[in-house]
């Protein structure tokens, strides 16, 4: 039986509540996207994609994140979300949204969803070797 390195209390702590930021916004950001409110209907336009799309979107978003909440699945679903994420960017580059508050807004949140994985999950830390 392969012996796991126990992960601090704090370092548990920190890693669950940054995890649960990132999972608020993602699941606020999908609901409003099945919902399709009026702002998700003139963001889409906005952003050059047929509101027809926004369900579908949502959903997949969805998926990701509950890949993201299982903790077997855990690592899958930030590279997923990570993907998701991505295309973010590059809508907004597209576009030519601000940099700071559109453009990088999706790679603080894969940040979040990644920063918290790792805080929690030790084989990260195996493969992302951090000095303290």
């Amino acid at each position: 039986m392969e012996r796991h390195p126990v992960v601090s209390k704090k370092r548990l702590w920190a890693g669950q509540t940054i995890s649960a930021i990132a999972v608020l916004f993602l699941l606020f950001d999908s609901v409003i996207k099945l919902v399709l409110i009026e702002p998700v209907v003139e963001s889409f336009a906005q952003l050059g994609y047929p509101v027809s799309l926004a369900r579908g979107i949502g959903l997949l978003e969805l998926f990701c994140l509950a890949v993201y909440l299982i903790p077997r699945t855990s690592v899958s679903g930030a590279i997923l979300l990570t993907s998701y994420l991505g295309g973010a960017v590059a809508t907004h580059v597209r576009i030519g949204s601000p940099l700071l508050t559109h453009i990088l807004f999706p790679t603080y949140v894969g940040a979040l969803v990644w920063g918290g994985l790792v805080l929690r999950e030790h084989r990260l830390r195996s493969l992302i070797p951090l000095r303290n």
